[in-house]
């Protein structure tokens, strides 16, 4: 009966979202878009606070933003054309219901295009008002219903709201309006014409609106408002593991990735982790995996329940086990018959590495059902990747790879075999095998059988937004403990979409001195909704367990960061120093950490753009990576080295250059990217380009300290920082690393022709005392006996060759 109750109430919050969203006037949308842009908008807009009194104070913040959001989504997708086809389509069909409208019209879709449900589409009477030749006085948003074939084409379903435009969020409110009412009229009648015009696709963020108007269902919702930690749930005296498992977290893992990971076994709801660059997060996600997998409340060690192997079983016993676990290998519904009296035995199919599956325990009482979430597919198969390579340990310390899911979409093609799309093909050609029925398995029946393959699963990965989508909804089993992983690059809203499966654990993994979430909305973002949950607890001082000890980079690399993010907190794990000395460190101007202080550069931008360019950087970054790979033609292979610029137009200058110079693609020998399209990796050598400039000007979004964090903790030996002195300095963080750079006489001053810089005199004078060959090389080096960099002929040779070379870049 609750669960019927929570569905009506979540039925009625999505359609009241979709009213809102539908009743909007497009025109005014982009009235109201210039208004800011101009300055001159008026806000009555709430900032999002670190504490809430209730869950009406909490919806009053966050409702208003996140419709402010949805209209930047909206505007956005035609400013940026990502969007550029116009269609004509005959309305076949038309009804009414439940407030709305609803039209069927055939449509075809071209190589390259895409309708699907839940897109947001732009009709109008008019096609010149799609074109924008003229003021419109027939045009409605409409939502995508769905898609289905249609002899040749597709007949697309799309659901209106034409009874006014809402007043406010808070009510229900509206008012009579003369356009949606022309389109009523349009509309009501088959035949005619329309012109539509795809816009966005609104799943994430309907999904996300139902998440914060449902929060008060949270069995922690005053956790979460209050940001106070509190026990909840029945385990009050937390979780145990078996003592092998205890003993292999204690061998493997340093002691703050122990602390977060007996922090697990709390009684807590939620725990939050903090991984500062190259600590480990990922390890420490597969042992909270390993731990939670095999522990058990303290309650039923109470009852003297004991964990160890089962006795070892018949292979014809194994065999029952697992094909009753695995279903879909046969005819077998997991709702038509019943599961082994211990449930958690069986194979699963994996990439085809040489792990084995998971041991039949059949002593085991208790198994805990895990969903780990990221906001992206990036972030999300990395891990996938990474349980599957190297499984998780049981309560025996054995390793063994658990029954997994990747569900959602764009999965990489590493991870294909543990995908919803690929069970789903076992699953069917399985039972068309044993069927007679070829249909029983196709169409309507689809959704019962992923959620047996998902309620079968004992980890299931989804990115947060696809959590919250239909397929979740129809499964016997919740999940115990929810794991997000980059949790600081969420907004909150997105994090509360996988919560709804009522979970009694939370896990927010991340690092808010990172990157933060994408938004597109300017006036949104000034109001906090970019804060995440992991931010907004740890401001509000809820405790945090910070990974202190890093693996990743240089000391001399690390040294800024930890001092200017981190409260000088990080430490260098064991051998780090040797490990990341590389003979190129001979010189002083390549690394471990340099400043290149570029006197002529000037910042520009391109027309029609909002973005940054910066010639001379360009130049002189591309002859120092071409001076690099000529003394160290090793770094010409395995893509180790990154060309790292905060303005995506630098970074598209920089990769048309490198393909006119180097006379090939630019990503065939070095990563070039965004700060944004570089958070998680890791190379050996690192170039930032910061582009600004100017004699008076500020630095834009160069400014914002975390992207600073990101683009100088990428590299592992040598993190290369280009940019005008002058101009950083007007900021207080910046002047820092700047003055930094002097203080460890690091800072070289360059002026064209860049080829002077990198002369033979001048390299001599950088160049530091020999170390022994062992120290200057690195784990992935090698010895070119052909190359010798250090004498003056080979130099005298490289300089004429780069100054003709150089001509013809300038």
């Amino acid at each position: 009966m609750a669960v019927e109750k929570k569905k009506l109430q979540e039925e009625s919050v999505i359609r009241r979202f979709y009213k809102i969203i539908l009743s909007w006037d497009y025109l005014a949308l982009l009235k109201e878009y210039m208004k800011q842009k101009e300055g001159t908008a008026e806000s009555t807009l709430v900032k999002v606070k670190n504490r809430y009194t209730d869950v009406d104070d909490y919806i009053a913040t966050y409702e208003p933003l996140i419709f402010e959001e949805a209209k930047s989504q909206i505007i956005k997708g035609k400013e940026e054309e990502e969007v550029t086809y116009c269609k004509l389509g005959v309305v076949k069909s038309w009804c009414e219901a439940d407030d709305f409208h609803f039209i069927e019209f055939p449509c075809e879709i071209n190589e390259g295009e895409s309708i699907s449900q839940n897109d947001l589409l732009l009709l109008s009477r008019d096609k010149q008002f799609l074109d924008r030749k003229r003021l419109p006085t027939v045009y409605a948003f409409a939502l995508v219903e769905h898609v289905r074939k249609y002899f040749d084409t597709r007949l697309v379903r799309v659901r209106l709201y034409l009874a006014g435009e809402f007043l406010k969020y808070n009510t229900d409110d509206v008012k009579s309006c003369p356009r949606l009412f022309n389109m009523r009229s349009h509309i009501c009648e088959t035949e005619r014409q329309l012109y539509f015009m795809k816009q966005c696709s609104l799943s994430t963020i309907a999904r996300e609106y139902l998440a914060i108007r449902t929060l008060g269902c949270l069995p922690y919702k005053d956790l979460i408002l209050s940001a106070v930690g509190e026990d909840f749930g029945t385990e009050v005296d937390g979780w145990k593991i078996p003592t092998p498992l205890r003993e292999y977290v204690e061998n493997s893992f340093n002691q703050y990735q122990r602390e977060a990971i007996t922090a697990g076994l709390s009684s807590k709801a939620f725990v939050l982790i903090q991984g500062p660059p190259g600590t480990g997060k990922t390890q420490t996600i597969l042992g909270i995996l390993s731990t939670i997998l095999h522990a058990t409340p303290t309650r039923v060690h109470s009852k003297t329940y004991e964990l160890r192997q089962g006795p070892q079983l018949p292979t014809e016993e194994k065999q029952r086990h697992w094909g009753v676990a695995s279903p879909w290998f046969s005819n077998i519904s997991p709702r038509d018959s019943l599961m082994p009296k211990d449930g958690d035995d069986g194979f699963y199919p994996t990439t085809g590495n040489e792990l084995k599956p998971e041991a039949v325990t059949s002593s085991r009482k208790y198994r805990a059902r895990v969903l780990v979430c990221a906001p992206s597919n990036s972030a999300l198969d990395e891990i996938v990747l990474r349980v599957l390579n190297g499984g998780v340990h049981d309560e025996n310390d054995r390793v063994y790879c658990p029954k997994i899911v990747r569900i959602g979409l764009k999965a990489h093609h590493s991870i294909k075999a543990v995908s919803l799309d690929e069970l789903m093909k076992q699953k069917r050609s399985s039972a068309n095998k044993s069927s007679t029925n070829k249909q029983s398995t196709a169409g309507s029946n689809d959704d019962s059988i992923r959620a047996a393959i998902l309620d079968e699963a004992t980890i299931v990965f989804s990115t947060l937004s696809f959590s919250g989508s239909h397929v979740f909804s129809k499964l016997n089993r919740g999940f115990d403990v929810v794991i997000i992983d980059e949790a600081a690059q969420a907004v909150e809203p997105a994090t509360l979409v996988p919560l709804a499966n009522q979970c009694k654990k939370v896990f927010l993994v991340g690092d808010p001195a990172q990157l933060p979430a994408t938004v597109i909305s300017d006036i949104a973002k000034n109001h906090g909704y970019g804060t995440s949950l992991f931010k907004r607890l740890m401001e509000a001082g809820y405790p945090v367990k910070m990974l202190k000890t890093q693996y990743r980079m240089h000391p001399e690399i690390r040294s800024f960061p930890s001092k200017e993010f981190y409260g000088d907190l990080l430490q260098d794990g064991d051998e780090v120093k040797s490990r990341t000395i590389r003979a190129w460190h001979d010189y002083r101007c390549f690394g471990p950490f340099c400043f290149f202080d570029i006197h002529e550069g000037k910042e520009a931008q391109p027309s029609g753009s909002g973005s940054w360019i910066n010639i001379e950087e360009v130049d002189f970054v591309l002859f120092l990576y071409q001076k690099l790979i000529s003394l160290y033609p090793a770094l010409k292979s395995g893509n180790q080295v990154a060309i790292i610029s905060p303005y995506s137009q630098q970074v598209k200058l920089f990769q048309k250059r490198f393909e006119e110079i180097f006379g090939m693609s630019a990503e065939k020998l070095v990563d070039i990217c965004t700060v944004d399209g570089c958070q998680g990796r890791e190379k050996d050598i690192a170039i930032f380009s910061c582009v600004r400039a100017s004699k008076d000007d500020g630095i834009g979004f160069l400014e914002d300290k975390r992207r600073m964090n990101v683009g100088i903790t990428r590299a592992k030996s040598a993190v290369l920082v280009v940019g005008s002195a002058s101009t950083l300095r007007r900021s207080k963080r910046w002047n820092k690393l700047v003055e930094s750079a002097e203080k460890r006489d690091c800072l070289f001053k360059v002026s064209q022709p860049y080829s002077s810089f990198f002369s033979d005199d001048s390299l001599a004078s950088m160049q530091k005392k020999v170390a022994e060959p062992s120290q200057l090389i690195g784990p992935t080096d090698t010895v070119d006996n052909d190359v010798q960099p250090n004498t003056a002929a080979t130099f005298d040779d490289q300089a004429q060759a780069e100054d003709k070379t150089m001509a013809t870049w300038t």
